[in-house]
């Protein structure tokens, strides 16, 4: 099958190259007219490039040797063996032609790697089967390289003499590059140094750390969606974040959760949503201006299902933890399954998995809410690289009641996904809990309870007002201020004061205090 290649000045808003020629997933994309983001487009030069590719403007130009041809097996085949793995533009290219066209591709070589590759793809994705015999008797290859991606653990496809190292399954598969990044990270060994910052320090100690911990986590995922909760609601959330892991991840415990945080169910539907959600600002008219629109409500309990099945796969197959929480949690959020609570559930759902695989030492959670609210911009922009790419795909119109109703089958867009910026963002959070917030919350409860107790063998007073004077001697940059001594300190003589105030200097010099994330 022959394709019209004719390179166009642009595509998908970006100029071409000068003197390239669209190649793999962008030359399919174009040719087809498939409704698919392409992340990095690839062309190929009519000139040699040193190095054979470069990275020019967003593209990925290779050297004039690679150009594939005009067929569809040739770019299908460029883009297996030279791109970055796209499933969604996979399975949709596959929908767009006819079976017998891959079928004569996979008998054009039956025992090669990139035909087995794409053979197991077609069927994987689609759900159909191809009109042929099962592979000769060849070393199986891997679905992705193990190299290059994070996979699962292979289950070897004897039907296509594949190993099946995916994260996922047909119906929702995300996939986490191998970045040097990523690497860096996985190599610290995060979860045995919390463990070992926790095994120096004394259970009560680690015990009210997890306590204030807990709390700002809480507190900073309510304002990272704008709101200020009542200290009660912010308990209330931070005994169900504490639970996490004590419960298998089913849809009914994701519900379960969603009802603790919405009590009120007056204004809210329980449960996953009957109606379209979106993300953004509205017109002077109150109709929706949407920055991102959740999958359509008929879809949500297959794409939920999908994704408990590729959790509950990486888990087995011991993917790093963090890998799979990003892709739980990220692919949770870009579902939107409720009504409203999203993003709170999502923030949940990471530690949900990290809880179940035993990452935080126990009792403890790692307040990554309050590290995602300190990069609040990086958290969004994370958010907005996969979810802003998919707008353009998705037709929808303004409902009577100033809602959205999606117009056409949109259910793809949420089943396959790259994670991996949001992999990388999400194990920055960690390793800041871990090396910073971590054993500065312990820090600061040491020189807290060793400030009280001097304070108290200089002093005998009541702990509440000790507690309020060397937060407000900390406040004043170590003196306690004229009008908080007149007010609550008057009985203090000069010389007990300069005392006091000695004692919280000595006690806290070099720890700064908007340090401590529990305060």
């Amino acid at each position: 099958m022959r394709l019209e290649l004719e390179t166009p000045i642009s595509f998908q808003g970006e100029s071409v190259p000068k003197g390239t020629q669209l190649a793999g997933w962008a030359a399919l994309v174009r040719a087809l007219g498939l409704q698919a983001p392409v992340r990095q487009p690839g062309c190929v030069s009519q000139k040699h490039v040193r190095g054979s590719h470069r990275e020019e403007g967003g593209w990925r130009v290779f050297d004039k040797r690679y150009h594939p041809g005009d067929r569809f097996a040739d770019h299908l085949a460029f883009a297996l063996r030279h791109e970055a793995i796209d499933l969604l533009i996979l399975k949709r290219a596959f929908e767009a032609v006819p079976k017998t066209v891959l079928e004569a591709y996979v008998r054009s070589a039956p025992g090669g790697t990139q035909t087995r590759r794409a053979w197991f793809f077609y069927e994987t994705l689609t759900g159909q089967t191809l009109d042929l015999e099962d592979a000769p008797s060849v070393t199986a290859v891997d679905a992705l390289d193990e190299k290059t991606y994070f996979t699962g653990k292979p289950r070897i496809s004897r039907r296509h003499r594949v190993r099946d190292n995916l994260l996922g399954a047909g119906n929702y598969c995300p996939v986490i590059r191998r970045t040097p990044r990523l690497e860096a990270f996985a190599a610290l060994g995060l979860a045995q140094r919390a463990a070992e910052t926790v095994g120096r320090t004394g259970r009560h100690l680690v015990t009210r750390a997890a306590s204030f911990l807990l709390l700002a986590d809480s507190r900073a995922s309510f304002e990272i969606e704008g709101e200020r909760a009542p200290r009660n609601r912010l308990e209330r959330w931070g005994r169900a974040v504490l639970q996490a892991g004590k419960h298998e991840i089913t849809l009914e415990e994701i519900v379960r959760l969603h009802s603790v945080l919405i009590e009120d169910t007056r204004f809210v539907f329980p449960g996953l949503r009957p109606d379209g959600v979106f993300l953004g600002e509205r017109d002077h008219l109150g109709d929706p201006l949407p920055e991102f629109i959740g999958a359509r409500p008929q879809d949500l309990e297959d794409l939920c299902a999908g994704m408990l099945t590729a959790n509950t796969r990486m888990r087995e197959d011991d993917v790093d933890p963090i890998l799979q929480a990003t892709a739980t949690a990220f692919g949770f959020v870009y579902i939107h399954p409720f009504q409203d609570g999203n993003g709170r559930v999502h923030r949940c759902l990471i530690h949900h998995v990290l809880a179940e695989r035993k990452y935080p030492p126990p009792g403890m959670v790692f307040p990554v809410s309050s590290v995602m609210q300190d990069r609040i911009d990086d958290y969004r922009l994370t958010l907005q690289a996969h979810s802003g790419a998919l707008m353009d795909f998705i037709e929808w119109r303004s409902t009577a009641d100033r809602n959205v109703e999606v117009l056409n089958d949109t259910a793809d867009l949420y089943r396959y996904f790259d994670c991996t910026d949001a992999a990388e963002f999400l194990y920055a959070c960690v390793r800041r809990t871990v090396e910073h917030d971590l054993p500065t919350e312990i820090d600061y409860i040491r020189r807290h309870d060793e400030a009280m107790t001097r304070i108290m063998d200089m002093v005998e007073m009541p702990d509440r007002l000790a507690q309020n004077l060397i937060l407000f001697i900390r406040q004043n940059g170590g003196t306690l201020s004229r009008r908080k001594r007149e007010k609550e300190f008057s009985a203090l003589t000069d010389d007990e004061v300069h005392g006091l105030e000695n004692i919280v200097q000595d006690v806290f010099e070099g720890f700064d205090d908007a340090e401590a994330q529990g305060r």
